[in-house]
């Protein structure tokens, strides 16, 4: 049985297969969840990150953008973009604690990114859930 974290974990790599061009990745998305053991409500679950990610993916590019320092959009790491993409859903569209959605974002993070990877994604993440507790 799949944990939460390798669901969003999968919902990574298949939104990092889209930001490299692989547009079969949004029909292939059931198929690479069984081959994954991603079933039942863990599928139902995976595929409303998914859904959720990419109907919201110009407000969630453009709240990254808003917080970078420093650096461009273009130059980021693509699976920190990706982490940073489903991170902002959660904080954003869904009712998750926000520590919730760091904790998972820093530990994907850490499985799949550079080791520097995780303070980068800690912070902006942090900072968009004080901003949305302030409004």
């Amino acid at each position: 049985m799949a944990t939460r974290t390798q669901v969003r974990t999968a919902v990574v790599q298949s939104l990092y297969a889209i930001d490299l061009g692989n547009e079969d990745t949004i029909k292939q998305f059931d198929e690479y969840l069984m081959d994954r053991k991603i079933k039942g409500n863990k599928a139902e679950f995976a595929k409303e990150l998914f859904n959720g990610v990419l109907e919201n993916l110009e407000k969630i590019d453009n709240t990254i953008k808003a917080h970078l320092v420093d650096w461009d959009f273009n130059r980021l790491d693509n699976v920190d973009k990706a982490i940073l993409r489903l991170g902002i859903y959660e904080e954003l569209f869904t009712e998750l604690p926000f520590q919730v959605v760091i904790n998972e974002c820093v530990e994907i993070s850490k499985l799949l990114s550079e080791d520097k990877s995780k303070k980068f994604i800690n912070g902006i993440l942090d900072k968009i859930a004080k901003e949305k507790a302030e409004n």
